[in-house]
């Protein structure tokens, strides 16, 4: 078997603002599996929901692992505006999940056996750079695709200063 060619210094090939998430869990409590089980097992399946629904706006995620207590999913979309629609969004799982979180609260069933946190970030054009060396398209460049280094400079200064022709018009 032949192995995928490997970029050599490549680029995220973003146009415009980046627009990412990252939101995660952290069990406080093993032993309460039937707290915090659920929770980790909703995040797959939001991904599942918005990978066949591309319109929603979900342009590519790396689930990651902080500790043996701590998961996180890294989420790149396509804008502001798509992350909330998808969050709000009373038919997608997201929504349920929380409605469902807030009832227990409510009615005093949390018991702090499980953190959840999230941060949402937009980072507007030329307050991003990336390179990636030799390796597969991975996180932002995953996300948007990625381009030789040559396109956008060789230095991280060079990158920055990167305008898409939409980005350039603004600053015009």
């Amino acid at each position: 078997m032949f192995a995928k060619p490997i970029p050599g210094h490549t680029t995220a090939a973003v146009e415009g603002d980046a627009v990412v998430l990252l939101i995660g869990m952290r069990i406080n409590h093993f032993w309460a599996v039937h707290h915090w089980l659920p929770v980790l097992l909703a995040m797959p399946r939001m991904l599942r929901e918005l990978e066949k629904d591309k319109a929603r706006g979900l342009l590519g995620h790396v689930l990651l692992t902080a500790s043996p207590r701590t998961y996180y999913v890294v989420q790149y979309w396509e804008s502001k505006e798509k992350l909330y629609a998808y969050a709000s969004s009373p038919d997608m799982l997201h929504h349920k999940a929380w409605a469902n979180i807030n009832r227990q609260e409510r009615a005093g069933k949390m018991r702090a056996h499980v953190g959840r946190w999230h941060e949402s970030y937009v980072v507007p054009e030329g307050a991003y750079e990336s390179i990636y060396a030799h390796m597969p398209a991975f996180g932002l460049a995953a996300a948007h695709g990625q381009v030789p280094l040559e396109k956008r400079g060789r230095r991280a200064k060079d990158r920055f200063a990167y305008r898409s022709a939409e980005g350039a018009e603004k600053a015009g």
